[in-house]
């Protein structure tokens, strides 16, 4: 029979993380997954149509920024929630640029992330509570338009850059992203000129600094 609460999917590189959201989440929705990477988290929702996506930024293969974007684009009426522990005022408007409905800390009581879901499913917006006291980051986190972004890189190019900075070979990269290693050192090439990095450690640390990597 099928079921109709409200269907979640939770994307989390910490498996502690996930399965606490679950069974904090579960008496009132519906988990239909849990994933533990952006690119696995794109394809669940392909084959899950969950209505709610609880997600981390800082995860391998695909960072959640990256991911939600693409999810948005296949399923525009899918809420994204964002649950990290980036309190950079930055890192949150571009989160809701990207199309997530919430932007929520880990640090938050257990209860907000629920009266959060809550929330983006009626339509709303929401925004951590212990960001709210600064004026300065819930106007930048809560404008549609964040003004001054990052629109130098291609989403294919932000892809590549993330598993080169995570350490994978150009091999594994063109593996993974179904492409020649030849088009992946195209990809790198521009990338750099792009960036003006002369070198990959440069390219490493453009990672970290936009949080598609971990430091």
């Amino acid at each position: 029979m099928l079921s109709n609460r409200t269907r979640l999917v939770i994307a989390d590189d910490h498996t502690l993380i996930a399965n606490l959201c679950k069974q904090l989440l579960e008496p009132e929705y519906d988990v239909a997954g849990i994933v533990s990477d952006g690119r696995a988290l794109v394809r669940a929702a392909e084959g899950l149509h969950p209505d709610v996506i609880v997600a981390d930024i800082g995860m391998p293969i695909l960072n959640g920024l990256d991911a939600i974007e693409q999810v948005k684009k296949l399923q525009p009426k899918t809420k994204v929630v964002i649950l990290t522990v980036t309190s950079d005022a930055d890192v949150a408007a571009e989160a809701f640029r990207r199309g997530a409905s919430g932007y929520m800390l880990k640090t938050c009581a257990p209860s907000e992330l629920v009266t959060c879901i809550r929330e983006v499913l009626r339509g709303g917006r929401y925004l951590s509570p212990s960001l709210r006291n600064d004026e300065f980051v819930c106007a930048r986190m809560m404008c549609r338009d964040t003004g001054e972004r990052e629109k130098r890189l291609t989403s294919r190019q932000r892809e590549v850059l993330q598993l080169l900075a995570e350490g994978k070979l150009m091999k594994e990269v063109g593996g993974i992203l179904h492409m020649s290693t030849r088009t992946v050192a195209f990809h790198k090439y521009r990338i750099m000129e792009v960036l003006g990095a002369r070198s990959s450690a440069e390219l490493v640390r453009y990672a970290v600094r936009n949080h598609m990597v971990g430091a």
